[in-house]
């Protein structure tokens, strides 16, 4: 433990730092044009209850329950030093039941960072840091309640049914470090697990691993260097895999003041780690990997010969000073979706290209996670106007058994956001069910639910349901059945 001279030279060299920052963020320009707080990311400015939704094509009766997105809405935009990853949270919602469309709601997220920029009064609750609240990047729920999430340093808050903010949870008492904003559950035991990280602690991260009753079973601390930016984690029968990629911690970006700290960093090793499911630090498994960088995970599992499979979506680099940086969003040359195959006795990652096209956001069935698997769907980049890494692209759909890909384009001025696959039952086979997800049309200003057949994403829509409003671009959104 920190003695409390340690304890106070940190307090002041972080006031310092922040006081340099500050100042540099108010000497660049307040009327720059920023692709994040423009166009199709311009926030929303209320908070919005329509319930007179119109409806085309039939809404399975099976669908009983919430289509919920979450993604920064800054309450008081400022293009000085903002970067879309750390705007203010704000849900969006569309309630399914009876075959009809209930409603359709967006909330803000009620953190005291937006309470105190004038925004609606802070949601009760505890708080891991007193800077740091703001929640914004994923929608779950887990024993019957719905939590919002991000990484690096809040809590998840928990959400009523109609998406208002409750309280910030520590999980009845049993979390203690920061979480994350893509815990995975493994369908076979309910256990939610997670590789979470603090941006303001650079030589460890934590695996954390929590009950089906919902409080943490288990903590492990996982000892890394210059603070890298876990994203994301996965899991199979035995491992939980841990991404310790060129993504770190940059303290010069802090000086020049920038609100997102992290960039490409190629003195950082690239490796993946194999974290037995009970076991400690000492036992991973580190795997060298190529120099890149990963946001997102499809699925991951042990295959018949001991190796460990892993489809993601890589990067060439990401967040790379003097070729955009990241220094308003996401920057780096997208690879598109791979297979990562792991050998755990010679320590050698493998790579294959599954599909070139630039993608994102790729989901599996969910009760197949962390197994094997056939089927995954995943999101376009906007390869025209790449500055705003979403745009008009088409989603994708992919048998990995046959290699078949399936492409939909919404069409003209259409842009899609991550689509979800959700079973038509609890018993269906594998990919037997619905795609679902929203499409801004950015001549209308207005947007829809989408509802596909998973199986025939080019095939008419199952259903539609017309949403008033523009839903800015969000990151991501589950289905959260009643």
């Amino acid at each position: 433990m920190a003695s409390i001279v340690e304890t106070t030279i940190r307090s002041v060299v972080t006031k310092g730092v922040e006081t340099v920052a500050a100042f540099n963020r108010k000497r660049q320009s307040s009327d720059r044009p920023h692709a994040f707080l423009s166009g199709l990311h311009t926030p929303v400015t209320e908070e919005r209850t329509i319930t007179d939704l119109t409806v085309t094509g039939t809404i399975p009766p099976e669908l009983s329950g919430r289509y919920v997105r979450i993604g920064p809405n800054p309450f008081r935009p400022d293009p000085r030093g903002h970067h879309w990853f750390v705007g203010d949270g704000m849900v969006h919602g569309v309630c399914l039941k009876h075959g009809k469309a209930e409603w359709y709601r967006n909330r803000y997220i009620r953190s005291r960072t937006l309470e105190a920029a004038g925004g609606p009064a802070a949601a009760p609750g505890p708080r891991l840091s007193a800077d740091f609240d703001t929640v914004n990047t994923n929608i779950i729920q887990h024993r019957g309640k719905t939590y919002a999430l991000v990484e690096a340093g809040s809590f998840p808050v928990e959400l009523t049914h109609e998406l208002e903010s409750i309280t910030y949870s520590d999980l009845e008492g049993t979390l203690r470090v920061p979480f994350t904003a893509h815990p995975h559950e493994d369908p076979l035991t309910g256990e939610l697990h997670a590789i979470t990280y603090a941006g303001t602690v650079q030589d460890k991260v934590w695996y954390v691993r929590i009950s089906p009753e919902g409080k943490v079973t288990r903590e492990v601390v996982i000892p890394v260097e210059h603070g890298p930016s876990i994203h994301e984690c996965s899991i199979t029968a035995n491992h939980v895999l841990v991404f310790d990629l060129p993504v770190t911690f940059s303290m010069s970006a802090v000086i020049g003041g920038a609100t997102f700290p992290y960039r490409w960093n190629p003195e950082h090793k690239a490796r993946v780690g194999l974290l037995p499911k009970d076991g400690s630090a000492e036992d991973i498994i580190w795997c060298e990997v190529d120099p890149l960088y990963v946001f997102h995970v499809a699925n991951s599992y042990e295959a018949e010969d001991g190796t460990v499979v892993v489809d993601l979506c890589a990067y060439e680099t990401m967040f790379e000073p003097g070729q955009g940086g990241g220094v308003d969003g996401p920057a780096g040359k997208p690879l598109g979706l791979e297979r990562w195959t792991i050998d755990p006795t010679t320590c050698k990652v493998s790579r294959k290209t599954i599909d070139a096209t630039p993608q994102e956001f790729p989901r599996p069935d969910e009760r197949f996670f962390g197994q094997p698997y056939r089927y995954a769907w995943s999101m376009g980049l906007a390869t025209q106007d790449p500055d705003n890494f979403i745009g008009h692209a088409p989603i994708f759909a992919f048998d990995l058994h046959t290699g078949a890909r399936t492409e939909r384009d919404f069409g003209p001025g259409k842009v899609p956001g991550e689509f979800v696959f959700v079973p038509r039952g609890a018993q269906a086979p594998e990919g037997d069910g619905w795609l679902m997800g929203y499409v801004i049309d950015t001549a209308s200003g207005t947007t829809d639910l989408v509802i596909l057949d998973a199986q025939d994403i080019a095939g008419a829509p199952i259903a539609i349901v017309h949403i008033p409003c523009r839903i800015p671009p969000g990151f991501h959104g589950n289905w959260l059945a009643d």
